[in-house]
Order: structure tokens, then C-alpha cells, then sequence
């Protein structure tokens, strides 16, 4: 058996370090009558790049660029030989006025983008974040590639010609997981690939006969998996460093969760992994312990055919796609259950590190396309860089 590795290496620059010199920092206090509003913010003294990069970055996570008169905060500075920025708010209080060094220009802003959104909120910024993602690139075929969080500097990290699904990072985004239909011996079997971006090896993680996806694992390490065993598809945790080339020869298997008729999908962790949540059937959402025991529903209320459950970061939240027709739409709904929030028209739903923002799909003509929706706002905005047909992306956090 022979897999085809793409070898994928990347530098991961931290932001924090692209400092060279610093006023002390401090925040401002956003006025009380903008809570649930875009943050107006006039940014001046920027041009091309700088200038596009701070506009996304700070409008997806939460403002509006706005003329210095109507403006509750002023970003000003410059871009000449590197990114240089002061932000205060409109009776002249300065919260930072930094420079910043090494890196791109892209990463500059994106650092100063980050700087701003946390003296504002308290919150850190998720402009230095990436994105997994899977791109269509023939009729019978995908490949995943991980991007900047805006779409920018895409990297194909599998070559296969092969169809793919569900690509999710591992806690510490050294890992990815994904579902490829890949052949091996000449047959062609759902199989959940185990990725190490680090080096581009690869490994199998799970390829029984039949249905094999899901990959997405817990904080803790264990993996949770969707198989169709036993004539019947149902979820399954495999502990930690478990490995299908080694244990399936030894007679060790993944654990049986759910056991029953029904066809389970779109498994999400709770950030504590103690609950797993997916779809079940036509039924809508359900959670169950990640020890096992008796499946809970979570009751979405004014959703039809939920499915695809994210749990946001901060535990509170769980966004996932209701489908109505041909129509699908993205609610956001208590961890507890209860009644939903339309969000905005997509699928694919995957928080942000800052459970305030979601990555998501939209259907376009002839192919899908990435956005990014603002929760609070309701605001979205289209990843620009990205020109293919791209599908279920997973944030990193």
C-alpha cells in the first residue's frame, strides 16, 4: 500500500513578536449604545495592502469603516517600509501606538488588525488564524487545502485525484483529519487519513468496509468517528493513540457510542470533551456523553432538519445548518437547547477562536464559496482570495 503524501511546510509566525517598539496599551470603552452594532472606525493613513487587509480584518470582527466625523474610534498610521498604528477613540484617549517589524506586510496589519479588536473588546483577534477547507478540482474529485483565515496563501495539502470530506485540525493545529475515497490495492474504500502538516506524513486511521468519516478529535486526544459497522452506522471513539494499522491487527477497535438504526452524522466535540454532539437522522440534534450512555436531543426550535452542529469555542453555543428545500441556512442555538437564531443563508458552519465569528459555505453559480459572518452583526463577508469551488472549512482555534 502506497499513500500520496504532499508534503506541507509552513513558517507560523507569531504575531506578538512582529513588535518594535510599543506605548503602553490599554483599552478603550466601546459606548454602550453600539452594543450589538458594528463599531464605527475611521482608518487613515493606510494604502493598498495595508490598507485592504486592516478594512476585512477589522469589519469582520465586528467594525465599520466609517469618515473620521461619524467615527467612535480613529485607526491612524502608515505603511511605508512597514505597518505603524495608533488607535484612539473620538475625544482623543490613545489606547496603543505601535510599530511593527519582520513578518510580511499582510502579517503586519494582520498583527495591528488583532491589537485593535482586543483594545475594543477584551477579545483577541483572529487574524492570524488559518483555515482547512476542501476545493473542488474535477468532477469526480477534491483536494484539502489549508489558507489564511481570509483565503489568502492557499497550500494543497493531498494530491490523491480522489474525492474528500470533512477536513477538521486536531487540537494544537499540527494535525488534520480528513475522509478521502482513495484507492489502495486497486479498491476504493471511505478512509479517515490522519495528516501531520508538520512533515507531510501520512497515516490511515480508520478504514473498515463501508462508511468510514467524522475524524474530529478532543481536547483529551480522543478521536470521535462515524462507521458503519454491524449493517448499521453509528458514532465511535477511538482513545488516544489509537491507530488503525497497528490495533485493528490486534483485534482493537474504537468504542460503539450510539448504537441503533438510525444513520448518525456531523459529529463536534464540546471544548471540554465530555459530550459529543450530531445530527441523527431526520430527527434533528442530539449530544451524548463521550463515555457513552443515553443519547439527549437538543431542542432547536424554529429550525427544520438541523444538521452539522459546530460547538462554539466557549462552550454556550452550537451553530449548524438547517435545511429547507433546496434553501440552507445557518442557526446558532444554545449548547442547552432551546430556541434558535438565524444567522444568515449557508451551511458548514465552523466557529472562530472567538465564538463570535463563523466560517461557512455558500452556494454560488456553478460553484461554492467561502464567507465569514460576524454572529453579533449579522454582517458577512466573502473570503476574496479564493476563486475555485471551496466547501466545508474548519477553523483552526
Amino acid at each position: 500500500m502506497r499513500l500520496i503524501a504532499v508534503a506541507f511546510f509552513t513558517l507560523i509566525l507569531n504575531l506578538s513578536n512582529l513588535y518594535a517598539g510599543a506605548a503602553p496599551g490599554g483599552r478603550l470603552v466601546v459606548p454602550g449604545n453600539l452594543k450589538g452594532k458594528a463599531i464605527p472606525i475611521a482608518i487613515e493613513g493606510y494604502t493598498g495592502e495595508a490598507a485592504a487587509v486592516l478594512k476585512f480584518d477589522l469589519e469582520v470582527m465586528g467594525c465599520v469603516k466609517v469618515p473620521g466625523a461619524e467615527a467612535a474610534f480613529v485607526l491612524s498610521g502608515s505603511n511605508t517600509g512597514a505597518v505603524k498604528g495608533a488607535l484612539r477613540d473620538a475625544a482623543g484617549n490613545f489606547a496603543f501606538n505601535r510599530n511593527f517589524q519582520g513578518g510580511s506586510l499582510r502579517q503586519q496589519a494582520h498583527a495591528l488588525s488583532n491589537d485593535v479588536i482586543m483594545a475594543l473588546t477584551g477579545v483577541r483577534g483572529i487574524a492570524d488564524t488559518r483555515i482547512l477547507y476542501k476545493m473542488k478540482t474535477g468532477r469526480r474529485s477534491d483536494e484539502v487545502y489549508v489558507a489564511d483565515y481570509d483565503g489568502h496563501k492557499p497550500v494543497a495539502i493531498t494530491g490523491d485525484n480522489t474525492l474528500v470530506a470533512s477536513p477538521r485540525w486536531a487540537p494544537g493545529n499540527d494535525l488534520a483529519y480528513y475522509t478521502s475515497w482513495m484507492k489502495i490495492g486497486g479498491v476504493e474504500n471511505t478512509t479517515v487519513v490522519k495528516h501531520d502538516l508538520s512533515n507531510g506524513k501520512r497515516t490511515i486511521f480508520s478504514r473498515y468496509r463501508g462508511l468510514n468519516t467524522g475524524g474530529s478529535m478532543s481536547q483529551q486526544g480522543s478521536v470521535g468517528l462515524v462507521l458503519s459497522r454491524g449493517n448499521q452506522t453509528d458514532l465511535y471513539i477511538a482513545p488516544p493513540g489509537w491507530g488503525f494499522e497497528t490495533d485493528f491487527k490486534h483485534g482493537r477497535h474504537p468504542v460503539r457510542i450510539t448504537n441503533d438504526k438510525i444513520e448518525e452524522s456531523g459529529l463536534t466535540w464540546s471544548p471540554d470533551g465530555n459530550w459529543l454532539c450530531f445530527s441523527r437522522g431526520l430527527q434533528g440534534l442530539y449530544k451524548v456523553p463521550a463515555q457513552g450512555g443515553n443519547p439527549v436531543r437538543i431542542r432547536t426550535a424554529g429550525a427544520f432538519r438541523p444538521s452539522e452542529p459546530d460547538w462554539s469555542p466557549d462552550g454556550q453555543k452550537i451553530a449548524f445548518t438547517s435545511q429547507g428545500g433546496r434553501f440552507f441556512t445557518i442557526f446558532v442555538v444554545s449548547a442547552a437547547g432551546g430556541q434558535v437564531e438565524k444567522i444568515c443563508d449557508g451551511e458548514d458552519p465552523s466557529w472562530a477562536a472567538n465564538s463570535r465569528n463563523i466560517i461557512f459555505t455558500r452556494r454560488g453559480v456553478n460553484k461554492r464559496q467561502l464567507a465569514i459572518v460576524d454572529v453579533v452583526t449579522k454582517r458577512v463577508k466573502l473570503l476574496p482570495a479564493l476563486t475555485g469551488s471551496a466547501s466545508q472549512p474548519d477553523w483552526q482555534h
